[in-house]
């Protein structure tokens, strides 16, 4: 028989709630993040100085108001940055080092690392968003009030399916093949694959390939709920869906620890 009755000492012994965990898995992941330098460059200061650059510059061919033309596919380059690129080289090294086999050995279920990755982006891409929406304002941009829902719609499809990609590839390979990879990826989605340039401008049918993908769908889908303000149609957030479903699919059954 014991002699201390139930409750007698604190702290009690257990594993904490969810949400409580969730939340500070998240916040870890953040604060991470935005102490790498390397990723607040990729995240946040190229695109800033692509939107400031892009629309101060008449490099690439656009229609007036420029900024209007640069800001809904710069928001998109944020996203891809964030949600798949930052993600997927945290994830190669945290792998790499044994973080993500030390975090399984403890109390937290393995989907609440997920979990927490996905919130901590989304936290960084609004930090993102409301930033590059300062700067583009203090430039002339106006986007159209009534397609501000839409947009959030799409971020948030867009952060989710980028995310997907981003543990795909995190998770599967070795750390530096990782890191070229996603660099590689970035690079190419970013001339190509419908952020600089729009898929009409780009040659041959190209443009129909790139508005399938998920770099495509989401900066062809800010632009017009943020330019016109109506829907951004079925195709952009199908797309998005299609990618984030088969992307955390396939990631479920690739994914290693180390």
């Amino acid at each position: 028989m014991s002699t201390f009755s139930p409750g007698a000492f604190a702290p009690a012994p257990g594993r904490g709630r969810l949400g409580r965990m969730l939340v500070a898995q998240a916040r870890i992941e953040t604060a991470l993040a935005l102490r790498n330098g390397e990723q607040v460059l990729l995240t946040l200061l190229i695109p800033l100085a692509l939107l400031i650059g892009l629309t101060v510059l008449k490099i690439v061919p656009l229609s007036e108001p420029r900024v209007n033309e640069v800001t809904p596919r710069i928001l998109a380059l944020a996203v891809m940055s964030s949600a798949f690129t930052g993600q997927a080289i945290a994830l190669g090294f945290d792998r790499r080092y044994g973080v993500l086999k030390r975090l399984a050995a403890t109390a937290i279920p393995r989907w609440l690392l997920g979990a927490g990755r996905v919130l901590a982006a989304l936290t960084i891409v609004a930090i993102q968003v409301v930033i590059l929406g300062v700067v583009a304002a203090l430039l002339g941009w106006q986007p159209a009030v009534t397609g501000v829902l839409w947009a959030i719609v799409l971020v948030l499809l867009g952060t989710i399916s980028f995310g997907a990609l981003g543990v795909l590839l995190g998770g599967a390979l070795r750390a530096e093949i990782v890191l070229a990879v996603a660099n590689i990826v970035w690079f190419v989605l970013l001339l190509a694959g419908g952020i600089a340039l729009p898929p009409s401008a780009l040659p041959g049918g190209l443009g129909a390939i790139v508005e399938l993908l998920p770099s495509g769908a989401l900066a062809e889908g800010l632009h017009t709920v943020l330019t016109q303000g109506g829907p951004p149609g079925w195709q952009p957030v199908l797309v998005l869906i299609i990618w984030a479903a088969a992307a955390g699919g396939i990631a479920t059954r690739t994914t290693r620890l180390t």
